[in-house]
């Protein structure tokens, strides 16, 4: 299939500017807006964007602010909303670039968060929603110390950068694509303050609002994740008020389950789910 890929920024009236990655199959039967997880980017899902476009599934993924190739401190928001409004310009970008195409939303990790959120606000023009080890839960205890730290620092300090320490190998069992992960020049190390407290707030809402979720909802879990805590995604899908949802638990694999090498029949699974829904 005739797959046409164009990348570039996107400029906005308010908001730094953002940058976008589209592949566009020459028959495109549905579309997916695609979300990156935190020190992420979206180039790094160009693999699962060709998988599906040889489906027929065109895609969208877009960079957030402070995250690749967009502007903006790296990591830093003043409010999670501030967020919201990004993947509102994604929404935007898959309206103009598809028009009248089926569209769905999916989110990893963190943006699974910030998907779940937008969904929960307003299901808007999307069929449907996919996650993949959506970030509503931490998988590591933080100290009591720490957590008041951040606070602390979110409000004199708020762009100040704590050491995330996350690296490749709690991403993937490739161990190619994990040590790309450690040399990628657009990944960042740290997390600032503000993101911290502004997340932990966001996942709260997010969890206590789950029963505001009426579309279609797919989710997948690597259970071998160390980064996720996967009761949080677990919790979240008991509690949305949707009857059509599937959950699919891949056991042992880490934290991003389309970078593992089984990432072919996770993309292929989520694309038939898709189609079924279009």
């Amino acid at each position: 299939m005739t797959v046409k890929n164009t990348e570039g920024v996107v400029s906005r009236n308010a908001g730094p500017p953002l940058y976008q990655f589209t592949s566009a199959p020459a028959d495109t039967r549905a579309v997916v807006a695609i979300v990156h997880g935190y020190a992420d980017h979206g180039k790094r899902y160009a693999h699962v964007q060709q998988a599906w476009a040889n489906k027929g599934i065109g895609s969208i993924a877009i960079d957030l602010r402070g995250h690749g190739r967009a502007e903006g401190s790296r990591g830093y928001c003043d409010r999670f909303d501030q967020f919201l409004d990004d993947a509102g310009e994604l929404t935007k970008l898959v309206k103009e670039t598809f028009p009248n195409k089926p569209a769905f939303l999916f989110g990893h990790s963190f943006g699974g968060l910030v998907t779940s959120t937008l969904l929960e606000r307003d299901p808007g023009q999307y069929k449907g929603l996919l996650l993949s080890n959506p970030y509503f839960k931490l998988a590591l205890q933080v100290p009591f110390v720490k957590v008041l730290a951040g606070k602390i620092a979110s409000r004199i300090v708020p762009k100040l950068g704590i050491p995330s320490g996350l690296g490749g190998s709690a991403l993937t069992h490739d161990k190619k694509l994990a040590d790309e992960y450690d040399n990628d020049p657009l990944v960042f190390k740290k997390a600032t303050a503000r993101w911290f407290t502004e997340t932990v707030k966001a996942q709260e809402a997010a969890l206590s609002n789950a029963s505001k979720v009426t579309l279609p909802l797919y989710l997948a879990l690597g259970t071998g994740d160390p980064v996720v805590d996967c009761t949080g995604g677990r919790a979240f899908y008991e509690s949305a008020s949707t009857k059509d949802k599937t959950k699919r638990e891949y056991e042992g694999l880490l934290h991003e389950i389309l970078n593992e090498p089984e990432w072919p029949l996770i993309a292929d699974a989520m694309a038939e789910w898709i189609l079924a829904h279009a």
